[in-house]
């Protein structure tokens, strides 16, 4: 009897052991694991294993996971799957792509089950096969970045369902439909990217219904006809429509645009004269066009401007005499044109800061860089006659441009062929003995010239790198005099100079140990000259001090442009409310520090970490642009510790400055952390963390009661607590233990919703203000 009624109570403790010992996995988490199945394991993905909770797993650049509770709330992964860059040639595309068992349905539908997803950004995963309608089961979303993808077809009209999405970005992939018509309906839209892609057809005129736009990106597709009238978008600060065949006139703008990139189209007509009223524009870049007319004089005294490309247009007649240049302009090309008459000015006139290009015009200069007689003769005809010949050029121009197209796909193709058999042949002929301190092989640093071609665009234009001589730098700072010493730190001796050009430029002497490998050090420079960004400070040139019979290196000198601004540490070490930075200044630098890291970190392959950050590193230009200084140099200053530790008999050195002792520099994102702490509270960072850890200190921040105490007064002042919040946030998990730390694209992403919060508060804080006048 005992037994009988034992039986059912195994049979059901049996029936409920399976399931629980199941259940230790959430339901989110088991969704996670099938992902990856799909994905077919990416490595970087190895981390997943360790944890029955993802929710916990350890986050990378490459990976992270946010919970809320045990649901998934956002998914990042970051593969090396990348497209080759180009427009859309077809299905058959070149890169690596996910085997052909990949099935992009059941991908998405696994997904969709994560029905708590706010955040989804997939980049670079060799996923391909048409973007599934059902993506629009996601609700919820916010953010969805599928970039460097191989989707194909049309973007689902479906999404226009997902009216919680502020940002969209496909940007890399290969979708060769038209440009939808329904972005309209997403209410809350601000970031559309859908760069360098096969788009064709128009540009739908609903866009310019899409309020709340801030970054409309439509580069490198296919996409002809009329730019729509943009001027209702009052929000709007970027749009990148280059690289297209529009070929209408240039549209109205709205007025509070910053960025308007528009070259390599068929835009005709004259520069309207509203254009001469964008008082927030910065950079306008409209060269190789057809715009006719007398360029516009108002755009060159802009308040803001400070980059303006005019150049490969068909611009005729003179400037004025008294034309005037904005103080902020540093850049002007308006070569090949057919402009006449005297160059004003503040366009001759010989200044550090300012670039001026007008070869190729037909302008009254004694130099051999412009138009021949005949060609200027053309130009100045009237009547009749001008305006025939003018027709008769415009198809000239046009036919030459599509020739030149041709011939440059062919020149490209035979390009192509010829460098993958030097690549190959360059491979084969790589020393095998050149030593790798730091993770860098010789085959990474050969390859290093493969930056991302992501990266490079909306780069400005940047000095070409070269080798110096000795004797030019020793020109240059008077032999190394003492008024051109600048200072010293971990990484040796700088010094100012001017070269005979009148640039000026920051020379920075590294000692080497006399039996440094010559080709080591070439390899390892390679690297280093190929790094461009905005963000960073250029590096110039080099120069190798080697003994008279070239066996060994004395010292190696690394030249870079001169950033006469000062460093961030003085401007928040600045305790007068009148001329510290205010805090929406101190995002925009922030904003600047985190793009030079992320692109360090990814936009190179092999990556460079371990960049010494710090806000004494980080100058400002005179547009108050941040630069990253001292970067990457820990693929040469590891080495030469390790040599001189060699020959001492001691362990490698570390390099680390005194008053960061406490902050790991070999981790960027903790180093990145510190520098949004300093920025946080500004003087009273170092008199505060003398008396806590970092850690402590973040926590203490934290917390509001105590903010009125430990944070910048001017901050206080000048931040809205939304965005405040934001960025405590993100620095205190930028101080957690390693594995808990966010990614620098996290830290990017967080600091730029922290500037759109504050915008918006400003706004409504000037509208409460002429509300209540």
């Amino acid at each position: 009897m005992a037994c009988a009624f034992m039986l059912p109570t195994i049979i059901l403790s049996c029936l409920f052991l399976v399931p629980l010992t199941e259940q230790k996995k959430s339901t989110d988490t088991q969704l996670l694991l099938q992902l990856r199945k799909q994905l077919e394991y990416p490595i970087h993905l190895g981390a997943w294993n360790n944890t029955n909770d993802l929710c916990y797993a350890p986050t990378s650049p490459s990976q992270s996971i946010t919970c809320d509770g045990s649901s998934v709330t956002e998914l990042k992964i970051v593969g090396d799957k990348l497209a080759k860059p180009g427009r859309y040639v077809g299905y058959s595309v070149a890169g690596k792509t996910l085997s052909p068992g990949f099935s992009v349905d059941s991908f998405v539908t696994t997904l969709t089950r994560l029905t708590s997803l706010k955040v989804v950004i997939l980049v670079s995963l060799g996923i391909w096969g048409p973007l599934p309608d059902k993506i629009h089961r996601l609700y919820s979303l916010e953010v969805l970045d599928l970039s460097s993808n191989f989707f194909y077809g049309s973007i689902p009209p479906k999404i226009s369902a997902m009216k919680k999405l502020h940002t969209f970005s496909l940007d890399g992939n290969y979708f060769n439909d038209t440009v939808p018509d329904w972005f309209a309906s997403l209410d809350n839209l601000m970031i559309l990217s859908l760069r360098r892609n096969g788009l064709k057809g128009l540009l739908p005129g609903s866009i310019s219904r899409v309020s709340t736009l801030t970054e409309l990106a439509l580069s490198g597709n296919s996409i002809s006809g009329q730019i729509p009238n943009l001027s209702s978008l009052n929000s709007l600060e970027t749009l990148d429509l280059g690289d297209n065949r529009l070929g209408s006139e240039l549209p109205i703008m709205p007025k509070g645009v910053v960025t308007i990139l528009l070259s390599k189209n068929l835009l005709a007509g004259e520069i309207p004269q509203q254009f001469g009223e964008l008082d927030r524009l910065q950079h306008l870049d409209l060269s190789f066009n057809l715009l006719e007319g007398s360029p516009l004089a108002a755009l060159f005294s802009l308040p803001n401007i400070s980059y303006l490309n005019l150049a490969s247009n068909m611009l005729s007649g003179s400037l004025p005499s008294s034309l005037t240049c904005s103080s902020e302009l540093g850049f002007i090309d308006i070569s090949s044109n057919k402009l006449t008459g005297e160059l004003p000015s503040c366009l001759s006139s010989n200044s550090d800061r300012r670039v001026v290009k007008f070869n190729l015009n037909c302008l009254s200069l004694n130099t051999q860089h412009q138009r021949g007689a005949n060609n200027c003769q053309l130009y100045n005809m009237n009547g009749k006659e001008s305006k025939r010949k003018t027709t008769w050029l415009k198809v000239s121009i046009i036919g030459g441009i599509v020739l030149a197209m041709l011939l440059l796909l062919l020149v490209l193709f035979v390009s192509c062929k010829r460098n993958c058999h030097r690549a190959i042949a360059e491979k084969q002929q790589l020393p095998k003995s050149v030593p790798s301190t730091t993770g860098f092989s010789s085959e990474l640093l050969s390859n290093a010239r493969y930056i991302s071609q992501a990266m490079k665009l909306g780069t400005p234009v940047l000095p070409t790198y070269r080798t110096f001589s000795l004797e030019e730098l020793k020109e240059a700072t008077n032999n190394f005099e003492g008024s051109a010493f600048i200072g010293e730190g971990s990484t040796g001796k700088l010094y100012k100079g001017r070269l005979d050009n009148g640039t000026f430029i920051a020379i920075r002497c590294l000692s080497l140990f006399k039996r440094y490998s010559i080709r080591n050090l070439k390899f390892r420079l390679d690297l280093l000259s190929k790094l461009r960004h905005p963000h960073l400070v250029c590096l110039l040139g080099h120069c190798i001090d080697t003994a008279q019979d070239d066996s060994s290196i004395n010292r190696v000198f690394l030249i870079y442009e001169y950033v006469a601004n000062g460093n961030l540490q003085s401007y928040l070490s600045e305790r007068s409310m009148e001329r510290a930075l205010k805090w929406p200044d101190r995002l925009v630098v922030l904003i600047g520090i985190a793009k030079a890291v992320h692109f360090l970190h990814s936009g190179i392959i092999p990556g460079l970490y371990n960049n010494q950050l710090k806000t004494k590193n980080i100058l400002l230009d005179e547009h108050f642009i941040a630069k990253v200084s001292d970067y990457g140099l820990s693929i040469i200053m590891e080495e030469i510790y390790k040599h001189e530790a060699r020959a001492e008999g001691q362990k490698p050195i570390q390099s680390k400055s005194p008053e960061l002792e406490a902050v790991n520099l070999e981790d960027d994102v903790y180093s990145l952390g510190y520098i949004l702490l300093e920025a946080l509270m500004g003087p009273s960072v170092s008199e505060q963390g003398s008396e806590y850890c970092l850690k402590e200190l973040a926590m203490l921040v934290t917390r509001q009661t105590e903010q009125t105490r430990v944070l910048d007064p001017v901050v206080l002042a000048s931040a809205s607590q939304d965005s405040l919040s934001i960025v405590i946030s993100i620095t205190s998990k930028c101080l957690y233990e390693e594995s808990s730390r966010p990614s620098v694209e996290d830290v990017l992403w967080n600091l730029q919703y922290a500037a759109q919060v504050q915008a918006t508060a400003d706004g409504d804080r000037k509208s409460d203000i002429v509300s209540q006048a």
